[in-house]
């Protein structure tokens, strides 16, 4: 049988090999591949001081039907129900509410803790990092000025998640925000490939036209039963070994790293990334394992999704790991061959 080779990397890095095994979804070679890259601004001066005012009146009644109470004094406030709601947003709010808050620099949300300029200005925290002047009225930003009244009327309102343009109809409280962001499913996708070179992001959808036009080395195999050829897993420093495997109307991605996660300890991980959500990906389960020398080495688990990325799987060690002494009682030549299985829960 003639083996499809997959070769990828750029520079001097190592070649990838790929030898597909029988299964039901059949054989077969693709080409694609990659490689190691080793609004509207707040009005006049008190502006702010004074539409809170008029903000907390109008909030009172949001924050009745919303079960929302504030802790009087303490410029915070404590949901006494998790707020967690549809766009449709809580009784009495209004667009124009929601607006006082929006920073004239990056038009996201300011949120608690809120800090204004002597004018009455406000601006978001990571945008004032940034600042020197209030970007309003050019006035100095210090000493910072606590406004508790906008933090009483913040803590009443359901925001918008900030990818609310890309489809996410969720409203929360601001203190969920920052959570549900990190992980929104409508948050863009970034280039799955390891390394840095690669800036692209973008939907979902798009991702794998991505990867067939700007890294058309990486190889895809069809079939839920491969086998995974690292060579030359000798090289020296971090290196990266690509390859998609495509079953179940499904792409997959599979990456093996090689690099010092402790000074001086080189180690091996390998994980398998579903182009997908992460709901798509519990749909399914994957098996690498190293056989050879009368040895088995295994590791099971539910893909990640590329939104997670091989980073966070590296960092938590949920992925198969093992050192350079391991990995030489498996490989062949410097040759290391992993088994790959892809199977539905």
């Amino acid at each position: 049988m003639k083996l499809p080779l997959a070769r990828q990397f750029t520079g001097n890095g190592p070649q990838l090999e790929a030898m597909s095994r029988p299964s039901s979804a059949g054989a077969g070679g693709g080409g694609l591949g990659a490689g190691k890259a080793g609004g509207g601004k707040h009005g006049g001066s008190g502006g702010a001081a004074a539409a809170a005012a008029a903000a907390v009146a109008a909030a009172a009644a949001a924050a009745a039907a919303a079960g929302v109470g504030s802790v009087a004094g303490s410029g915070s406030a404590t949901p006494s129900s998790a707020v967690s709601l549809t766009a449709a947003g809580l009784p009495g709010q209004s667009p124009e509410l929601t607006a006082l808050f929006e920073c004239p620099v990056c038009f996201d949300y300011v949120l608690p803790p809120i800090l204004q300029c002597q004018a009455g200005h406000l601006v978001c925290n990571p945008c004032r990092q940034k600042l020197s002047c209030c970007p309003t009225c050019r006035g100095p930003l210090t000493p910072s000025i606590r406004n508790l009244a906008m933090e009483k009327v913040a803590s009443t309102l359901p925001f918008p998640c900030k990818y609310s343009s890309a489809g996410c109809l969720l409203t929360l409280h601001h203190s969920e925000k920052p959570d549900h962001e990190e992980v929104c499913e409508f948050r863009p996708y970034t280039c799955p490939c390891p390394g840095a070179t690669c800036k692209w992001h973008g939907s979902l959808e798009a991702v794998m036209p991505h990867l067939m036009h700007a890294h058309k080395s990486i190889t895809t195999l069809q079939g839920e039963d491969i086998v995974f050829l690292a060579t030359d897993i000798n090289l020296p420093g971090a290196v990266d070994w690509v390859m998609m495997q495509s079953c179940f109307s499904h792409h997959f991605m599979l990456v093996l790293e090689k690099q010092e996660k402790y000074e001086g300890h080189q180690q091996f991980f390998a994980v398998v990334l579903l182009i997908g959500t992460r709901k798509q990906a519990e749909n399914f389960a994957y098996r690498l394992e190293l056989n050879g020398n009368r040895r088995r080495l295994t590791w099971e688990a539910t893909p990640r999704s590329i939104h997670d990325g091989v980073a966070a799987a590296i960092m938590n060690s949920d992925c198969l790991v093992f050192d350079t002494s391991i990995a030489h009682l498996f490989a062949d030549n410097g040759n290391l061959g992993i088994n790959v299985t892809i199977s539905m829960c």
